[in-house]
């Protein structure tokens, strides 16, 4: 009786020290995922992409590194609904699209690049454009600022975009929102985009406009104001 008892005490120490090591987790790897950085896709429904490592750096003060938990996209000016949102505010409220769009650039580079984002007419609808808003103006976290007609934006599904070929646009590239501004020179695809203010101002001029280039900026005009 006494060497039953005993053998009942060890199986009881033993399972009492395997259930304790159980739930701190002692003897056994993790199941929990550790997250990896997302992988570019180079191919789209059998169109050629190019890398995202496909450009030059071009900004006036650097690559800017936007902290997503402070983040705010304000839309601002002439609308009926001023709207502050967060970086998952946007990405939670809006239809997702994606289509592949070439941007060209003055110095003569060009990549072609799936982007994925939601579309700006869609938050200005939210917004509710006032009837005398006549100007689109963005503005940059480094101070870059650009503006297009209203109607530009309107009347076409102009993108802002989070993803480029699927994969989350990285700070170099203009984290959090880039503007994938269609049949436009590349100095009009703003990046890190902050605020969307609506003007009546038609004469308004962004960074590179009050230097000379086309307020358009076109691609099928050139680059420069005659």
């Amino acid at each position: 009786m006494r060497k039953i008892t005993l053998i009942a005490s060890v199986i009881s120490a033993i399972l009492i020290v395997a259930f304790v090591f159980g739930l701190v987790g002692c003897g056994s790897e993790s199941n929990t995922a550790t997250p990896l950085a997302s992988v570019e896709v180079r191919e789209y429904e059998g169109e050629y992409l190019s890398s995202i490592k496909d450009f030059r750096e071009n900004s006036i003060k650097g690559p800017q590194y936007v902290d997503m938990d402070s983040y705010q996209l304000q839309i601002t000016g002439l609308v009926q609904n001023p709207t502050d949102y967060t970086y998952n505010g946007v990405i939670d409220s809006y239809t997702h699209y994606e289509k592949v769009v070439r941007l060209n650039c003055v110095e003569g580079w060009s990549a072609n690049i799936l982007w994925e984002g939601v579309q700006i007419r869609d938050i200005l609808a939210k917004a509710v454009p006032l009837p005398e808003a006549k100007v689109v103006i963005f503005h940059a976290y480094d101070g870059y600022t650009t503006s297009f007609p209203i109607e530009y934006i309107i009347d076409n599904p102009i993108l802002m975009a989070y993803k480029m070929n699927d994969a989350t646009i990285i700070p170099e590239r203009g984290f959090p929102f880039t503007l994938v501004a269609e049949s436009k020179w590349g100095y009009k695809w703003i990046k890190w985009i902050t605020q969307i203010e609506l003007s009546d101002d038609i004469n308004y001029k962004g960074y590179w406009e009050e230097r000379g280039y086309s307020n358009s900026g076109n691609l099928d005009e050139g680059f420069f104001e005659h």
